[in-house]
């Protein structure tokens, strides 16, 4: 149980920053012992792998507090962060159950039901992300686009630290995503119907 919430955790954060959870793990797991990556993920350590996050994290931070840059790189982000959910959702797990040993025996195995709850987790989070930013950019006339972004890396990074040593509380995480999800689609339903022209008398 604990690792499947450590998994949907881990899974959600990255629906909100992809390179969040992946560089954390591969940096708690090179540094520290309270992560070990499974022998088919252990790349994540390599002083590479580490770089490569690193990089792509200061890009994604930098693109994401720009108004219509963040749209559009929201739009680029929809196949990268489901990928990064379903990533460390196996990479993150600790149970011989759910972790994924060798990722080339995932459909073999049958072990692929983890990982694609993983993908819809982040999936759905970065769906959230991406209806509720356009509406905070008008809204805010862009102004709060930045702030949104600021408190959504925050909140990916103390996710990773929920899920890594606290796992009992990703099941609330879970219930307030729900209900933020809901939240969000009648806010966009609504928002749509809005009408864009005044009245003539």
């Amino acid at each position: 149980m604990l690792e499947l919430l450590t998994g949907s955790g881990l899974a959600v954060a990255a629906g909100l920053n992809a390179y969040i959870p992946l560089l954390a793990l591969g940096l708690l797991s090179r540094f520290t012992d309270l992560v070990q990556l499974p022998g088919g993920w252990t790349w994540l350590e390599h002083p590479a792998s580490l770089i490569i996050l690193a990089i792509l994290l200061a890009i994604e931070v930098v693109a994401d507090k720009i108004p219509a840059v963040d749209s559009v790189n929201d739009a680029i982000q929809t196949v990268i962060r489901p990928a990064a959910g379903g990533m460390v959702f196996a990479a993150g797990s600790g149970s011989q159950t759910i972790a994924i040993e060798d990722p080339a025996t995932i459909f073999q195995t049958g072990a692929w039901v983890p990982i694609a709850l993983g993908v819809f987790l982040a999936l759905t989070t970065h769906t959230a992300k991406a209806i509720g930013r356009p509406i905070v950019n008008v809204s805010t006339a862009g102004a709060g686009g930045p702030v949104v972004s600021t408190a959504e890396d925050v909140s990916s990074a103390a996710l990773v630290g929920v899920s890594v040593f606290l796992p009992l509380l990703v099941a609330l995480v879970l219930v307030v995503l729900i209900v933020g999800v809901i939240w969000l689609v009648l806010k966009w339903r609504e928002h749509g119907r809005r009408p864009t022209s005044s009245s003539i008398y």
